[in-house]
């Protein structure tokens, strides 16, 4: 499933194409959406924004195209009157004179007012998203102290949208390592320092994602790579997908263990669970 950096991208790149401009057709492949066709055709697009793994298009007369990709969903943006040449399903077109941005694969699509939002089941529920500005180490160790969360195992507890937006499992994955953390561990049996490291992570970790369109390894580290011939997917990360690869940092082979569901890659040297 995407990511938080990645939706952002996603809504960049739509943004790009559609923000501004008139959208003189918008169709839906649903037919409970059929209704808002013609609301919203005609209708300026005021803005397009990530919100967590979801995202906001806004128009002028105030309603909102809610979308979330879901595991299979994809934007595309392509000049008026073209496609691209896939095999998806699609489920949303937002054309302009100039451009197209269209959406295939997701089922997940609603037209809500500006005023909905606050209450809608998956927006009312996000906790604060780690690629907002606004978003910084205070808030973020304030809530690893909340009595929410403080006893949750961070393996979970990280990917859990309602203690902070945007979080998935790579991310997951990378942030415990640099942290140095083993996901069975709980924010209240750590100290302050290691508080501190985790926040950190939560917050350079995705950011660098968004900036470099996935890369949570050292940079230095995945430049080097790319340029002795491995390809992108090999360079981007520390440890996620790299089981029984050697750790960066100690040698040791990464480990792939299965936590709540979700594949989780580890290094059992440098994330002990004695604390």
């Amino acid at each position: 499933m995407p990511e938080g950096p990645e939706i952002r991208r996603a809504a960049d790149r739509v943004a790009e194409c559609i923000a501004g401009q008139v959208a003189e057709t918008v169709w839906f492949a649903f037919e409970h959406l059929k209704p808002f066709e013609r609301q919203l055709s005609g209708v300026q697009v005021r803005a397009v924004e990530a919100r967590g793994k979801a995202m906001l298009t806004r128009f002028a007369n105030g309603l909102v195209i809610y979308s979330h990709n879901q595991l299979y969903g994809r934007w595309y943006c392509c000049p008026a009157g073209e496609r691209p040449d896939i095999k998806r399903q699609l489920r949303l077109a937002i054309h302009n004179r100039k451009s197209s941005a269209l959406l295939y694969s997701a089922s997940d699509i609603e037209v809500l007012r500006e005023d909905e939002l606050a209450s809608h089941p998956f927006l009312s529920r996000l906790g604060p998203d780690v690629l907002d500005p606004a978003t910084g180490r205070a808030l973020l160790l304030k809530r690893l102290n909340d009595r929410r969360f403080r006893s949750r195992r961070l393996g979970s507890l990280l990917t859990d949208q309602g203690f902070v937006a945007g979080l998935g499992n790579y991310l997951r994955c990378e942030i415990l390592f640099v942290a140095g953390l083993h996901p069975c561990l709980r924010s209240v049996q750590l100290t302050d320092a290691q508080r501190l490291k985790l926040v950190d992570a939560m917050l350079q970790l995705p950011r660098q994602s968004y900036e470099t369109g996935g890369i949570t390894n050292d940079l230095a580290r995945a430049r080097e790579l790319m340029a002795s011939g491995a390809d992108f997917e090999t360079a981007r990360f520390r440890v996620f997908r790299r089981e029984g690869l050697p750790c960066y940092r100690c040698g040791a082979p990464i480990t792939k263990q299965v936590l709540n569901g979700q594949p989780t890659y580890l290094c059992l040297l440098c994330q002990r669970m004695e604390r």
